[in-house]
């Protein structure tokens, strides 16, 4: 299988460049050993990265390199690990010498492209997405939603009038529009301007949707309800007036009302993300308060599973952590792993809340399982030989601590933990000589740091 796998790099390495790797030296040997050291290196770093060690494979991308300097591929390659590095400089460095080397490869302005999202470098980012709208057009709603986050409306919604003109808009560019349009209304008027148009037409629905819309992008949620209350008031059919009554309902503790007017608020596309984040709130203290409801909890969680804002449910499983109830927050972390399966700060709170739960058996195998994902990551070791440690594995606790020692960089504390958990796995497999030799090195270090 290694040797099928080394064939296929070594024919991808060779495909490359259109025209092979090709010398100026007059010695076929000289070229012979360069084609080799090249096709070696790049494997390397395909290795190296398939298992994380992004810092080797950055070793080796740059071997290939320094024998041929004119390859936009390798150029991608050093990208891409050093934006895993989140090395960002040295990643757009890498990954724009890949652009101006073939400027007509999608792949490397996507590189470009998720340096400048991660690093939250908007103006840069639509400049990218502009050349990527040539190779699909589906890129456009990048664009709008650049757009957007930059405050450019006008060119927000130009781009979505000339979109909507080829196909039908997507619900999230539907609420842009809708935003950019009551964002316009309000544009001209100041908020004195539309109490007063509510005191004189207070029947008029769309007068407070306007001003509901200009506090919430203000990010004043409370005023916004405010408004919500007197629509409910003055028009009780309103489905805006469903944010009031939910309010209403839960201070009557008329919980089974409550949620349906909920439900009726998370299915309303016209009404802003933060409100609803807001509504959710509320009901999550209601539950904690009262300990009810918590099927209707999950629903709620559920309706929030493509909100591209926040992840929703990771944020109920920190509130369900401060409280102590692991049970839960280990729910809704499982929960958030599985519409994000790559958020590795969710893996981690996972496995810490299985610590203070002292679920030792879940911590294990977990940890276990992740380590096969990510093989470079020290921490999971640490929790498995936690996890086999309180389980009386202490062999398996000492083989996965051994292991992941190799993997500490320049993080005392965790090493210190490391050497701790060492020597009490030696202990209580009474060697003696082993268990002082690692509880003298975490005293070693501890004192280090004094």
């Amino acid at each position: 299988m290694a040797h099928d796998f080394r064939k296929i790099v070594s024919v991808l390495a060779m495909a490359i460049s259109s025209q092979g790797f090709v010398f100026a030296q007059d010695n076929p040997e000289d070229i012979a050993l360069q084609n080799d050291a090249i096709e070696n290196n790049f494997y390397e770093a395909l290795k190296q990265r398939a298992i994380e060690n992004y810092d080797k494979a950055v070793m080796a991308i740059e071997q290939c390199i320094e024998l041929k300097s004119d390859e936009a591929a390798f150029y991608y390659e050093l990208g891409k690990n050093q934006l895993d590095l989140k090395n960002y400089t040295a990643a757009e460095q890498a990954f724009q010498k890949s652009v101006d080397l073939k400027p007509n490869e999608r792949w490397y302005w996507n590189g470009l492209y998720d340096v400048y999202y991660q690093t939250k470098n908007f103006e840069k980012s639509i400049e990218v997405v502009k050349k990527l709208i040539t190779f699909d057009l589906n890129m456009n709603e990048d664009l709008v939603s650049l757009y957007m986050y930059t405050n450019q409306h006008d060119k927000a919604l130009a781009l979505l009038n000339e979109m909507q003109k080829t196909m039908v808009l997507s619900e999230m560019m539907e609420y842009y529009r809708l935003k950019i349009e009551n964002s316009e209304r309000n544009a001209n008027l100041k908020v004195e301007d539309l109490e007063a148009a509510i005191k004189k037409d207070p029947k008029n629905e769309q007068l407070y949707i306007n001003l509901m819309m200009f506090h919430s992008a203000n990010n004043d949620e409370n005023k916004a309800f405010e408004v919500a209350q007197k629509l409910a008031e003055e028009i009780p059919n309103s489905e805006w007036a469903n944010i009031n009554l939910f309010k209403f309902y839960l201070q009557e503790n008329r919980a089974d009302e409550a949620i349906k007017s909920m439900f009726s608020i998370f299915e309303n596309n016209k009404i802003d993300i933060k409100i609803k984040h807001r509504v959710l709130n509320e009901f999550l203290v209601y539950v904690v308060k009262t300990n009810s409801h918590y099927d209707e909890l999950n629903q709620a969680v559920d309706y929030f599973e493509n909100d591209k804002t926040i992840n929703v449910a990771k944020e109920i499983s920190k509130f369900f952590y401060s409280k102590a109830n692991y049970d839960k927050a280990t729910f809704y972390l499982e929960k958030a792993l599985t519409n994000n399966p790559n958020d590795y700060e969710s893996v981690m709170l996972l496995l810490d809340n299985y610590v203070n739960a002292q679920n030792y058996e879940a911590l294990a195998n977990r940890s276990e399982i992740l380590i096969d994902l990510y093989p470079s990551q020290p921490k999971l070791y640490y929790y498995a030989g936690l996890a086999n440690n309180h389980l009386g594995k202490y062999k398996k606790a000492v083989e996965f601590l051994e292991n992941g020692l190799e993997f500490v960089v320049e993080d005392t504390e965790l090493e210190v933990h490391f050497y701790l958990q060492l020597g009490e796995a030696y202990r209580l497999l009474k060697d003696d000589k082993k268990s002082k030799l690692y509880y003298g090195k975490a005293e070693e270090l501890v004192n280090k740091k004094k």
